[in-house]
């Protein structure tokens, strides 16, 4: 297991003895939001907008918000725009910005065992967002939230922005304002690698005991063709819900794997690669099946903030987000030369 990562839990599962200690940064994360004060860095994005901290960036396709009844390209959001309105002036009144991030994705947003702080390269550009509102990367408050709850938060006011892995989509663009793309992915099957029977998201999955994150990708794909696997719970959805296969956190996933509760998951390559890290004893099956973008979110109405975030994103992609990748991603995910060309 690399260094900086959790540490070793004896397992009672017997077929899974010395794998990763993933349950013990569980137990130790709680899987319950928490509160937390760090710092941020820097971003911009535009076409015929005012520069970013960066310096203007290269040229951003004029789009308007796509709406969810006419989607056709969900990654289309609005021109990037350093100017303020009221969602930039009420972050600035309050003097932080409130972000709701991971803090059990490793190498995405997790909490660092060792300075009890929040790290990845989600939190890179949280702190961008926040360093260019508010002019110091300590102005933000980065809030711990489970999946399940980014789109409920956005919409109570509790929290800005979203910058935790979520996939732009059809679906969600009803629900929720997205920034331009800054990452892709593509789901995937990852299932303990002593395990030959598993080959991929197909007719292998038949009988096998798949977990998912309540709310995620991963679980509509399986609504939509789950080749024959069990991957929902009895009375999802309801209070009822026994919350062993659909689960708030995909690091919840990770521990059922490893105590043998289930047999694969089904989410975000990204997200797998730095579960795959974590534990040796995982790996990821198949191919992606799926192509799929991740976005900052915000409250639907808040356009200001979008453009504004948009604008951060055109410097970052510019120098910043190639030393976020060096840093958090190219040892788990190599191969990756830039970012998704915003549209």
């Amino acid at each position: 297991m690399p260094n900086g990562t959790y540490p070793l839990v004896r397992r009672t599962a017997k077929r899974l003895r010395g794998w990763g200690g993933v349950a013990a940064m569980a137990l130790a994360c709680g899987l319950t939001a928490s509160l937390t004060l760090l710092p941020l860095a820097q971003d911009g994005d535009g076409v015929s907008a005012a520069p970013g901290a960066y310096g203007p960036g290269p040229g951003f396709g004029t789009a308007v918000q796509v709406r969810a009844d006419t989607c056709r390209n969900p990654e289309a959001s609005l021109p990037p725009s350093s100017a303020d309105g009221p969602s930039i002036d009420a972050i600035k009144q309050r003097g932080k910005l409130v972000v709701g991030v991971d803090q059990s994705s490793y190498r995405w947003g997790y909490r660092d065992p060792e300075k009890g702080t929040l790290e990845g390269f989600d939190i890179e550009l949280a702190r961008a967002i926040a360093a260019d509102i508010l002019g110091n990367r300590n102005d933000v408050i980065l809030r711990a939230i489970p999946t399940n709850q980014r789109t409920a938060l956005l919409n109570s006011g509790k929290i800005d922005l979203v910058v935790r892995t979520m996939t732009i989509n059809c679906k969600r663009i009803g629900e929720v304002a997205f920034s331009t793309a800054y990452f892709q992915a593509g789901q995937q099957v990852l299932a303990a690698k002593d395990d030959k029977t598993i080959t991929g998201y197909d007719s292998s999955l038949r009988g096998k005991r798949i977990c998912t994150a309540e709310g995620s990708t991963a679980y509509d794909a399986l609504a939509e063709n789950s080749f024959g696997a069990v991957f929902k719970d009895e009375g999802d959805g309801t209070k009822d819900d026994k919350d062993l296969l659909t689960v708030p956190n995909q690091l919840d996933c990770l521990v059922r794997l490893q105590l043998g509760e289930v047999d694969a998951i089904v989410t975000d390559n990204a997200l797998a690669a730095g579960q795959a890290a974590q534990d040796p004893a995982v790996e990821l099956k198949g191919r992606p099946f799926t192509k799929e973008y991740y976005g900052v979110a915000a409250k639907l109405g808040n356009d200001d903030l979008v453009r504004r975030v948009n604008q951060v994103l055109v410097g970052y992609r510019q120098g910043p987000w190639q030393a976020a990748y060096k840093k958090w991603l190219e040892k788990d995910l190599p191969g990756i030369t830039r970012p998704p060309q915003p549209r």
